[in-house]
């Protein structure tokens, strides 16, 4: 399934451009409101989940961040983002994985997932993403979801996903983590299409 998962993502890739893809956005405004809210460090250890080419590594780098990692399936989406950051490309850690089998190498401050978590359809896969996420996080650290809202689109880039509110998604992460912050966000893809999208923030208990 990782395989078929990532060839997927590789042809999106190779077909399109990063500002062409839905989930493009030229500015990563909401993320960067959360990730501040959350009060951590300059220096505070930060993933972004499924980051590919997204700009929010660009803008994290730019307001002093200095300790910012990029995992994405995808080696095109990830060869994007480090060709447009050029020079400074080196103050990242770039990561290729999937999410599910991911062995984290360091402990996070902050976790950032903007439209990964939604297309795990298969329980077994949300398990494992869970499972990953408490061995990721520290006690006190900081999980910023989005993921399309309830009423939200049903599929997105050819494939099915997950529809969240702040309920379902508590109960599917479980007892470790408790809800902080919700946002939602009606987001316009380059094709004029509008989608509803919901933000959480979560800390690690």
């Amino acid at each position: 399934m990782t395989m078929d998962r990532k060839k997927h993502w590789e042809t999106v890739y190779e077909q399109k451009s990063p500002n062409e893809v839905s989930w493009y956005q030229r500015e990563p405004v909401l993320s960067l409101e959360l990730i501040q809210s959350a009060g951590v460090a300059r220096d505070a250890a930060i993933i972004d989940v499924g980051g590919g080419a997204s700009v929010l590594v660009d803008r994290l780098l730019a307001i002093g961040y200095r300790n910012v990692s990029v995992l994405d399936l995808s080696a095109r989406a990830l060869a994007y983002a480090q060709a447009r950051l050029s020079g400074t490309s080196h103050h990242v850690t770039w990561i290729e994985a999937d999410i599910t089998a991911f062995a984290p190498p360091v402990s996070y401050d902050l976790w950032h997932d903007r439209a990964v978590f939604h297309f795990l359809t298969d329980a077994d896969d949300r398990r494992k993403y869970v499972e990953v996420l408490k061995r990721s996080v520290k006690s006190g650290g900081h999980v910023i979801i989005a993921a399309f809202a309830i009423g939200g689109p049903t599929q997105c880039s050819g494939l099915d996903i997950v529809q969240y509110d702040a309920e379902k998604l508590s109960n599917t992460l479980g007892a470790s983590f408790r809800l902080m912050e919700e946002r939602a966000e009606l987001h316009v893809t380059p094709a004029k299409k509008e989608q509803k999208f919901v933000y959480f923030r979560f800390v690690r208990e």
